[in-house]
């Protein structure tokens, strides 16, 4: 990749009709830093912004392979995920991210409980419900989705707790379908509402769904790939109770949908991390003392232009910004409103030069390699 540049702002390199790269330098508190940009105008009707990711939900690859694998000029790294679970030993790390993830209009995931959360403590009034999205309309904006669900059972309706979600909230059901992948279910039993590093609940239960009615059941969350048109219900204390009244060949329906609080234009795709910004203003309570290697996204002209924006972690840039700075240089760049997503060694930009077969890292990830990850922001551009 050669060395970071240490100069003033490089002209736009276009990548695609409405989609141009640059870098330039900035001053942070504890030092310079290097900041890549992709600029995408979602008015011009070949470009569109999506969702990268590895096929399944626990699973992770690097942003550069998940960009060529699905045709993206550019793409930048995404969600907060579990990456390491030291505190449950023997748990598997499932790699999936903490809050909600939707591609092509189809939701993957919804998002665990706050205080489940892998990633750093979030500003006030922030939760792992928080996406950056565009809806069907093409416009970018910041919302907030929650899920809704239910399990439908001969005796009744139980409530739907969560959906291919790492952790589910205390007592409740969660389902995970062919979408999850081929990680063990245990880590959604582990920790609690609001410690993350509690012990695995003792009080589990698992169904299988197929065809509409239940074909298995077990004491403990299983591994193994959820096959099309199979939904695994797992449960833990009270809903792992609710789960054990279910009788072999019972027809079970499970219904759910992720509900957007501020817009109700459908999202062609959504995925999670806090924001920064909004209407213009920083976030109350932002971290204004530890800097880092930042990846962020920003949202001007009503959502038709976004800023894809991550920085440097060459060994000259590492010190990074604080989120505090991160939101003060979306701004300068013009967004309204900003999202912080995953940084440190995940942070990755990726761009296709005009004629190339693939992409190129264009930041140095300050691992000295890049990260696989869960999911990302792709930029494609087409008929």
């Amino acid at each position: 990749m050669g060395a970071a540049p240490a100069g003033a702002v490089q002209r736009s390199t276009p990548l695609a009709p409405g989609v141009t790269y640059r870098q330039f330098d900035i001053q942070g508190a504890k030092g310079p830093v290097h900041a890549h940009v992709v600029t995408v105008d979602l008015r011009d009707r070949h470009v569109r912004l999506g969702l990268l990711h590895p096929g399944a939900v626990a699973a992770r690859a690097p942003v550069s392979r998940m960009a060529d694998a699905q045709g993206a000029v550019a793409g930048v790294n995404g969600d907060f995920f579990d990456i390491t679970e030291t505190q449950h030993p023997g748990v598997e790390a499932t790699g999936s991210t903490d809050g909600p993830a939707i591609t092509h209009g189809h939701v993957l995931k919804a998002a665990v409980p706050d205080g489940q959360r892998f990633g750093p403590a979030l500003p006030p009034g922030t939760s792992t419900r928080d996406v950056l999205g565009v809806g069907v309309d093409r416009r970018a904006r910041l919302d907030d989705m929650t899920l809704t669900g239910s399990i439908r059972t001969s005796a009744g309706r139980l409530p739907l707790g969560g959906f291919n979600q790492y952790a589910l909230p205390e007592g409740s059901i969660g389902a995970f379908t062919s979408d999850w992948g081929s990680v063990s279910r245990l880590r959604a039993t582990c920790g609690t509402d609001t410690d993350r590093a509690a012990p695995c609940s003792t009080d589990t239960y698992e169904v299988t769904v197929r065809g509409g009615r239940v074909v298995a059941a077990s004491d403990s969350p299983g591994t193994g790939a959820v096959p099309r048109g199979t939904t695994v219900l797992v449960g833990r204390e009270a809903g792992a109770q609710r789960l054990r009244k279910l009788w072999a060949g019972e027809p079970v329906k499970v219904a759910h949908a992720l509900v957007a609080a501020r817009s109700r234009i459908p999202y062609s795709f959504a995925l999670g991390g806090y924001p920064v910004l909004r209407g213009g203003k920083p976030g109350a309570g932002l971290d204004d003392a530890t800097a880092a290697v930042r990846t962020a996204v920003g949202i001007a002209a009503g959502g038709r232009r976004v800023f894809l924006f991550a920085l440097d972690g060459a060994p000259e840039y590492r010190k990074g910004l604080t989120i505090a700075e991160v939101a003060a240089a979306m701004r300068a760049l013009g967004s309204v409103d900003a999202f912080s997503l995953d940084g440190g060694g995940s942070t990755t930009l990726v761009a296709r030069a005009p004629g190339a077969s693939s992409a190129t890292v264009r930041n140095h990830p300050s691992g000295g390699a890049e990260r696989p990850v869960p999911n990302g922001i792709g930029v494609f551009s087409g008929p």
